[in-house]
């Protein structure tokens, strides 16, 4: 693993603190999984996990109560889940995932971002196969061996655990995600710096000045992009 996964969430929270941004990803995020199924997380594991999510994000409640209830209301708007696949600077790889009413504006928008900041689009799956999803949950105030046994004692099977600084960040199959959660609130612990589903590249590459400021223009603009829910990539941070 080694994806440093605390400092990318750390750098994404630093770039959106002023903004409200997040909280209108998140709150289309959560009215779409409300939308698809229940709207009681306790019967709509989707929405559970987005609302997982969203606590370790600091999303505010009137923003999650506000899509739920839209959700109730019965509202009719609709959205598309996209994939898009493409290349940065240097061969670097790029997947965005996106939720929009308007998929040719919404390709468009994409396309451009890469097209403008040295990348291009690529054809479905010449990207996602050097990716693993992966769920990343992370904790603080646990060693190794605590998590370890933890996850031992819950017989929860898991890919690694890692400290990175002061969080304990452990890596496991999509499908362990609740199970790994779950070990750990039986333990009474039940705040989480990281609690995500999402795309880990099998290696990382690393850029030369020009090309990485070049990629983070590129990835800045797609993720300021109004339907850009999360943007996945291989490029070392």
């Amino acid at each position: 693993m080694g994806r440093k996964w605390n400092n990318i969430k750390e750098k994404k929270a630093s770039k959106d603190a002023n903004t409200s941004r997040i909280y209108a990803k998140f709150g289309r995020e959560i009215y779409v999984a409300a939308k698809q199924g229940e709207p009681d997380p306790e019967s709509n594991q989707s929405l559970k996990f987005v609302l997982e999510r969203a606590k370790t994000y600091n999303v505010p409640k009137a923003i999650i109560d506000r899509a739920i209830e839209k959700a109730k209301g019965g509202s009719d708007e609709t959205y598309d889940e996209l994939r898009y696949e493409g290349f940065g600077p240097s061969g670097s790889m790029v997947i965005v995932d996106a939720l929009t009413n308007n998929v040719n504006r919404t390709a468009a928008e994409v396309r451009s971002a890469f097209n403008k900041n040295g990348g291009s689009m690529g054809v479905n799956g010449s990207v996602a196969y050097m990716f693993d999803e992966t769920a990343v949950i992370g904790l603080e105030g646990k060693s190794e061996d605590e998590v370890l046994e933890i996850l031992l004692e819950a017989d929860v099977d898991v890919r690694d655990v890692m400290q990175e600084e002061d969080t304990m960040i452990v890596y496991a199959e999509p499908d362990q995600f609740h199970a790994v959660q779950q070990a750990f609130q039986n333990q009474g612990i039940s705040e989480f710096t990281v609690a995500e589903i999402t795309m880990l590249a099998q290696s990382d590459v690393s850029l030369d000045s020009d090309a990485q400021a070049q990629f983070e223009k590129m990835i800045d603009v797609l993720e300021d992009l109004e339907d850009v829910q999360q943007v996945y990539h291989n490029v070392d941070v």
